[in-house]
């Protein structure tokens, strides 16, 4: 297997944003990026803005909310729209674009955008807490059918698995995201033996990959951790060093969240 280097960000709009994210990855040497709220459907993405700097893109959205997209230097192999079982929202409830996998130089990557929850009274956290257990399962069941399967699984969880991992708990009581519930079901993957391979080498507290767009939250240092890659232990061995770069979450045009980049040895 070659040297890899995989990032995962939440764009938030990749029509809003191409600029800055073609402009990232030709300065990054970024071979593999997860993208999820891409907030398009397939045919509105900017596919040729990729083709142009050497990269293969597959995506799935459905509409003007969520999608997901993995764009690849190092090949793009058995595409995976959705993972089996995944639940669906809405009435009548069907699957969404938050998750799709590919193998991309050697690595089984998969670009997830985990429901929000919005409320803890409110059915779509049950969704979420769905969602998660049935993607948890799957890579069990992935995990079993290959145990030296090198698998990323990286995206945007909606989760802030440890207190350091927001900027303060007293702003975050009764909210999810933080919720016991949301927290277990997070821990269940690292239980599962998934690693959290970014960690190591961008510590907290005070680590965030989100900042709000209101009350000057960026510059306040009012963030959170939400954005991960986890990894199995083929994949967590190969790794070289992990960052967080914050420098793309600012100025005029930028996500909300931060790229989170791994870098993988041969």
């Amino acid at each position: 297997m070659a040297a890899v280097r995989i990032a995962t960000w939440n764009v938030n709009s990749i029509r809003s944003r191409v600029d800055r994210v073609v402009d990232w990855l030709g300065r990054s040497e970024t071979d593999v990026l997860l993208m999820q709220e891409t907030k398009a459907k397939d045919e509105q993405f900017p596919f040729a803005r990729f083709e142009e700097l050497g990269y293969e893109v597959a995506h799935h959205g459905l509409n003007q909310w969520n999608g997901v997209a993995i764009a690849s230097r190092v090949g793009l192999e058995d595409v995976s729209v959705g993972f089996p079982d995944v639940p669906g929202w809405g009435d009548p409830a069907a699957p969404e674009a938050r998750a799709i996998g590919a193998t991309c130089g050697g690595v089984r990557a998969w670009s997830l955008y985990v429901p929000n929850g919005r409320t803890l009274d409110d059915p779509h956290l049950e969704y979420k807490l769905q969602w998660l257990e049935t993607l948890r399962a799957q890579t069990a069941a992935w995990r079993a059918a290959d145990p030296d399967l090198p698998l990323a699984l990286g995206g945007d969880f909606n989760i802030a698995p440890f207190d350091e991992d927001v900027w303060d708990m007293s702003a975050f009581e009764g909210s999810t995201h933080v919720s016991p519930r949301e927290r277990a079901a997070f821990q269940a993957f690292l239980d599962d033996g998934l690693v959290d391979v970014v960690r190591p080498h961008a510590p907290g507290p005070g680590t965030f990959t989100y900042w709000d767009y209101q009350q000057l939250a960026f510059p306040k240092k009012r963030g959170m951790r939400i954005d991960f890659v986890l990894g199995t232990p083929a994949l967590a061995d190969r790794v070289l060093g992990a960052a967080i770069d914050r420098e793309e979450r600012k100025g005029k045009g930028a996500s909300d969240h931060a790229p989170v980049v791994v870098e993988l040895k041969d």
